[in-house]
């Protein structure tokens, strides 16, 4: 019985033809291992994950395998990306048991739920120590038959070690000076002076600690804050990790010099580099920051834009190489002889010295990444910009990786906020109207009924599964973005309508957050992480979202919760920085206001507009901005902002105390930073 015909996962619809009897997670999954007294194989993984597609390929298309575990167990496949309480809570118990995780993550189950056997890729023979995936289930399936006493005391004593847990979220202090200094501090010991990034290898990018260091910089003048960044990311934008050809970043470095990635390309990275990249070219001016800014926006426009608006959310890293293999990187890498094919000998013998692509190769069987190394002599521009088009030309021939389809709410509120502020800050208005496409779609397809944000949605559908604290902070941070870029305050609303709900169901008694909803599907345990990891946690967006919308509404109880949300950075801050990168540019924000910037005047007016984008263009850590009519109706900080002498004015305040209005667009970028 196929039973993922119906669901709207990529990664779940890929195994619908499997000879698993595969079930969605739910609780009739529960019921009939209870019914049959089997255990569960809990398999979870997500479309971009290239083990996962080994696994299935070896192990879950194999008839012999299906017929196993048809016979022995009950099979549930989960998308981490639509349940991520679900994998967050059994992840945690492979971390605690095993000392790592990743996916494909394989944990077995009982009837109730409760874990007792962990692993994550199994191979489909035994090799390097690792038993083979029908082993594994053998040994599971006669400890469940002929010690059950031993499995269920297992299962037992996880579950209370788990639930057992509790997360000090840091009292009521906020994180201050001192704590930011030491998490520089500590950022700075574990700089890559060589090569930029923080860390060894794998090395991922570090979007919201670039962020942390920007804000910090523009709050402190600390150069050293401001180098780090830039360096990094100039080495990210020049490495293998960026696609020099298309544009976009891919998932991670597997190496610490950026030279070969992993070649998924991801939304959520995506967006918050794109970000990035224009907040470094805000407080710099950087050339290789605004092209770079600019070409991840495009990217993700004409690569992840579904048919309604919003974001897909990954392209594989995997694609056909020409000879019916599915191989990692087959897309994207190049030889010497490939470049002459599609150049000529001159031309391609330019390509390779300025990309860096050797006879040797950098990446497998002799094929090259492409990169921007220093060094590779005087450029002639136009004869670059011909190579380029006719490689991409080239490369769009070849088999295309396939796209999860599917949009994530938490995602596409990151990619609201980058898409608005790159189409402002370069003044492409079209990207301001793909951020504004995305909102609408959010708030037609995914708002749902009784005040539920649903996770997902696929071709304009939305997905069974209630959105985490993820999707209410990242959209409404989305939404908050959108709305100072187009002076709608809609978008104000809609953000305060998410964060009441933060306010009202995600919130414990002592102000800790969680990442389910406390009338959520109750699993072992209630998820809460407050590290930053590929995206913000929900914990540091619901944060950051809460404190700008304090500052537009004066709201005590959005900034409290926003204060006491930060006692956990106060914490881990100091003690792993890299790990809450967005928690520290939130605190940066919190010590300096944020500032409120009200730009009063008619939109038409061209001394208006001007008075916007020095507001917009302004460094300082996380000001908020509201522009329309004078004592208009649209923002709160827009009351009792008259014009000056019949001129638009734009007014700095602190908590709603504000200095001298201005109707000078350079006094504005003077009181605000930037240049």
């Amino acid at each position: 019985m196929n039973r993922l015909a119906g669901v709207t996962s990529p990664y779940l619809l890929q195994h619908a033809d499997n000879p698993v009897d595969w079930w969605p997670w739910g609780p009739e999954a529960f019921e009939e291992a209870k019914r049959r007294d089997v255990p569960v194989l809990l398999s979870v993984g997500y479309s971009a994950c290239h083990w996962c597609h080994v696994m299935a390929h070896e192990s879950f298309e194999d008839d012999a395998t299906g017929a196993y575990l048809n016979e022995h167990f009950v099979s549930v496949k989960v998308d981490r990306e639509e349940r991520p309480d679900v994998d967050a809570v059994y992840m945690e118990a492979v971390q605690a048991a095993t000392g790592h995780g990743g996916w494909p993550m394989t944990v077995f189950l009982t009837p109730d739920a409760e874990p007792f056997y962990f692993g994550t890729y199994f191979p489909p023979e035994p090799r390097h120590g690792m038993p083979s995936f029908r082993q594994v289930l053998e040994g599971v399936a006669a400890a469940w038959r002929d010690r059950r006493g031993e499995v269920d005391e297992v299962a037992g004593n996880i579950v209370r070690e788990l639930s057992g847990r509790s997360l000090a979220h840091g009292g009521d202090g906020v994180p201050g000076e001192s704590e930011l200094a030491q998490a520089l501090l500590g950022l700075t010991r574990d700089y890559d002076e060589r090569h930029g990034g923080f860390g060894g290898a794998p090395k991922f990018p570090p979007s919201m600690v670039v962020e942390f260091l920007l804000r910090h910089h523009a709050r402190t003048g600390a150069e050293g804050a401001l180098q780090m960044a830039a360096d990094t990311c100039e080495a990210m934008a020049r490495g293998g990790l960026y696609d020099q050809l298309g544009g976009g970043f891919a998932r991670y470095s597997v190496d610490r010099a950026w030279v070969v990635p992993h070649f998924e390309k991801m939304l959520y990275d995506n967006a918050l580099l794109c970000r990035a990249y224009t907040h470094l070219w805000r407080a710099t001016g950087s050339d290789l920051a605004r092209r770079v800014a600019l070409e991840t926006a495009d990217f993700m426009v004409r690569e992840l834009r579904t048919p309604e608006g919003g974001f897909a959310s990954a392209l594989d890293a995997d694609s056909d190489d020409g000879t019916g293999r599915h191989v990692e990187g087959a897309y994207y890498v190049w030889t010497p002889a490939r470049l002459r094919e599609v150049l000529g000998e001159d031309d391609a013998a330019y390509a390779a010295r300025f990309y860096g692509v050797t006879e040797e190769g950098t990446f497998e069987e002799g094929a090259s990444v492409l990169q921007l190394p220093q060094g590779a002599g005087v450029v002639d521009a136009e004869r670059l910009d011909r190579i380029r088009r006719r490689l991409l030309a080239a490369r769009e021939e070849r088999a295309r990786p396939g796209r999860d389809d599917k949009v994530v709410a938490a995602w596409n509120g990151l990619a609201v906020a980058a898409l608005a502020e790159t189409g402002a800050c370069f003044d492409r208005p079209d990207l301001v109207e793909r951020a504004t496409e995305a909102a609408d779609l959010l708030v037609r397809v995914h708002f749902g009924e009784g005040a539920r944000l649903a996770r997902t949605s696929k071709d304009g559908r939305a997905g069974a599964n209630a959105g985490v604290l993820e999707d209410y902070g990242d959209v409404a941070e989305g939404f908050l973005a959108l709305a100072a870029v187009t002076g709608e305050g809609v978008w104000l609303e809609f953000a305060g309508f998410l964060l009441d709900i933060v306010l009202d169901r995600f919130r414990g008694e002592d102000g800790a957050l969680y990442d389910t909803a406390h009338d959520a599907e109750p699993l072992i345990r209630r998820p809460q992480d407050p590290t930053d990891n590929a995206a913000p946690s929900g914990w540091t967006a619901a944060a950051g979202a809460l404190l700008s919308y304090a500052a537009h509404t004066g709201s005590e109880a959005h900034r409290t919760a926003a204060e006491q949300a930060l006692g956990v950075v106060r914490t881990l801050g100091p003690r792993a920085p890299r790990f809450v990168g967005w928690g520290l540019a939130v605190a940066e924000a919190l010590l300096d206001g944020p500032r409120e910037v009200a730009v009063a005047g008619p939109a038409d007016d061209a001394a208006t507009r001007a008075l916007h984008r020095a507001a917009l263009l302004g460094t300082a850590p996380g000001a908020v901005v509201a522009v329309g009519e004078p004592d208009g109706d649209e923002f709160p900080l827009l009351r009792d902002r008259p014009l000056v002498d019949g001129r638009p004015a734009a007014y700095v305040c602190r908590h709603f105390t504000c200095d001298a209005p201005t109707t000078d667009p350079e006094r504005l970028a003077r009181q605000l930073g930037g240049h």
